[in-house]
């Protein structure tokens, strides 16, 4: 019980939990979003929004990479840090621009995956990553 009332730390808790933040976010963001998109990219391509006038399938791309591809990179702990910024860009677009009007309803999940892809800017990987591993 003390333990959980305590303000206290240990480096080895703060590298597991931001392990546990990268893959859980990173995964969810690659295979729930990021997965789809990819694979059915054709099918999205006509229908996708296209925020700053470059085009549908200019649009689709850059979304695909930053989410199946920078979230690829955010699970192995691998380029974290710049992985992290297209999916800030991304998340960033879809709560200002895409879902603006739609209120906090649309905008929770989204607000919460940018939240934590800022948190592993600012921290970076951890011990526990790729990037950790040889020495970055």
């Amino acid at each position: 019980m003390k333990k959980l009332l305590s303000a206290r730390f240990t480096n080895g808790q703060v590298n597991l939990s931001l392990l546990i933040l990268r893959v859980g976010f990173g995964a969810l963001v690659m295979l729930r979003h990021g997965w789809p998109k990819l694979k059915g990219f054709s099918t999205y391509a006509s229908q996708f929004a296209d925020p700053f006038g470059i085009g549908k399938t200019a649009s689709l791309g850059l979304t695909v990479f930053a989410e199946f591809f920078c979230g690829a990179l955010l699970v192995l702990g691998l380029l974290t840090r710049l992985a992290t910024v297209p999916l800030i860009i991304c998340f960033s677009v879809i709560i200002f621009m895409i879902h603006k009007a739609d209120g906090m309803e649309k905008q929770e999940f989204p607000i919460l995956f940018l939240l934590a892809f800022v948190a592993i800017l600012i921290t970076g990987p951890g011990k526990y990553s790729i990037d950790g591993a040889i020495g970055n």
